[in-house]
């Protein structure tokens, strides 16, 4: 069915007229609430099939408003708008049942694509499935679970979606990129919370011992067996089992795993009983799985029985955004644990961390942080304080092949016009941009030059200046002009 009725509450009226008037030239019929008591009456006496909600509004909030939409009319889609683009609001959002959660201020677009998203989900499949389960001891994923990007936005959406079912879940991303917090926050959100969370990482154990401590063992079932032990699964049981770097497991192990989620029982080694366990499986790997799919080193059939919600983590270079809020929270939890006054980051300081490239991930980032909180006894933690980071930094800046690769040109002006603006103050009005223009220009000309061995015809071309303007350019730079 179509679209044709749709509600608006919040209570900023600008954002009613804008959505208003956008909806209408669209041919929707449009309703508008000033707050959340006006809307649940209107709820109450139409039928709508949309609602778009602010998150805060007097009187009741959305996600209040989103509870009680969900006891009278379970199948209007709302989607949910916040001012405060926090893991919180996405999660809590996406857990009570909402259909999407935008952050404002957006683009018009993207309430087309929700639109279109919506319409296209009541033709396939009538309405979008309620989320009932509260977010309960939520503090377990917002306490360690840092990032407000794009991708991380994205994830916290997930988490809200997956974490009310017992659909198994495979974590994929780069080591250091917090798979097993994702797999928590999972656990904890989900209605075995209070349940055990039992993690093993499948390559830290030889494969010898892997076996026994996954499914138990019985007493003497192999030398060294003096006890019957319970395996990890049993431990697990009526809870979740997080399976870390799962791509490693041999493949005779991954077919008992197989196992595990078809008849959901396992059998202790040197026992011949099945014992029936109630087992949530949420795995993770760094390693690209569908590869060893097709060089049969991992089961086909396992990986779809796996892979039935993924999510994938950003490595930390290409959500950036996130560094800033990770040092501080880093810097903030390594002052506490160390009991040591609190300390803050210079810009210069913060300016590298944001340049950096980190193999490592969140977890290189932490490790850094931590290792300038203990050697620096000074409040504020400057760039000389990162002496790795600025180390590879002057690397990059004298073109060694050793330097991060991802570390932009952009990132590496900025650290250095940071440092260098020291005395900004003493400087005249407007020759900042003059002295900043002046001194990029001379060695990006003089390198072209060098490198077109002092023709100046190619240099221009390359440039994508005329010859005349290079000419000008030499003489008021003082370039010296050298023949080979």
């Amino acid at each position: 069915m179509p679209l044709t009725r749709i509600l608006v509450a919040d209570d900023e009226e600008s954002m009613r007229w804008v959505l208003s008037k956008a909806l209408k030239r669209k041919g929707f019929t449009v309703d508008l609430a000033q707050d959340g008591r006006q809307a649940l009456e209107l709820i109450k006496d139409n039928c709508y099939d949309l609602a778009i909600l602010d998150i805060k509004m007097p009187g009741i909030s959305g996600l209040d408003l989103l509870d009680k939409i969900r006891e009278l009319k379970s199948d209007l889609l709302v989607v949910i708008m916040t001012a405060e683009a926090s893991m919180k609001n996405a999660v809590e959002a996406m857990k009570r049942g909402a259909y999407d959660y935008i952050t404002k201020p957006f683009d018009l677009d993207v309430i087309d694509a929700i639109i279109e998203k919506v319409a296209r989900a009541r033709d396939i499949a009538g309405q979008v499935s309620s989320l009932k389960q509260e977010l309960k001891e939520r503090y377990q994923v917002e306490k360690n679970i840092v990032g407000n990007s794009p991708a991380m936005r994205e994830v916290y959406k997930t988490i809200g979606k997956v974490a009310v079912s017992d659909v198994t879940v495979l974590i994929q991303g780069e080591s250091g990129t917090g798979k097993e917090l994702v797999a928590r926050a999972v656990h904890f959100n989900s209605s075995r919370l209070g349940k055990p969370f039992v993690a093993i990482n499948c390559a830290a154990i030889p494969r010898d011992l892997l076996e026994s401590e996954l499914f138990g063992s019985e007493k003497g079932a192999f030398t060294g067996a003096g006890d019957r032990k319970q395996g990890k699964f049993e431990q697990a049981n009526h809870g979740t089992i997080f399976l870390d770097e799962i791509g490693d497991m041999p493949l005779d192990l991954q077919a008992k795993i197989l196992r595990v989620l078809q008849e959901q029982e396992v059998t202790r080694i040197g026992g011949n009983q099945n014992i029936v366990v109630d087992v949530r499986i949420v795995a993770a790997t760094n390693q690209a799985l569908v590869e060893k799919v097709r060089q049969k080193e991992f089961r086909e059939d396992l990986y779809y029985r796996l892979n039935v919600v993924p999510i994938t983590l950003a490595p930390l270079r290409e959500r950036r955004d996130d560094i800033p809020d990770l040092a501080q929270y880093f810097l903030t939890r390594s002052c506490t644990e160390m009991s040591v006054s609190s300390k803050r980051l210079s810009d210069e300081a913060l300016a590298l961390l944001s340049a950096h490239s980190w193999p490592g991930n969140v977890r290189e980032l932490e490790n850094t942080i931590k290792r300038a909180v203990i050697l620096s006894n000074d409040p504020l933690l400057t760039a000389q304080d990162f002496e790795s980071l600025t180390q590879a930094v002057a690397q990059t800046e004298a073109g060694s092949q050793t330097a991060p690769q991802e570390t932009s040109l952009e990132a590496l002006v900025d650290i250095k016009l940071r440092s260098c603006m020291n005395g900004i103050e003493k400087l005249d009005k407007g020759d900042i941009h003059a002295m900043v223009l002046e001194q990029v220009e001379r060695p990006l000309i003089r390198f072209i030059l060098e490198k077109t061995r002092w023709n100046q015809v190619k240099a221009a071309d390359i440039l994508g200046i005329n010859r005349n303007t290079l000419r000008k350019k030499i003489t008021e730079l003082g370039i010296e002009l050298k023949r080979d």
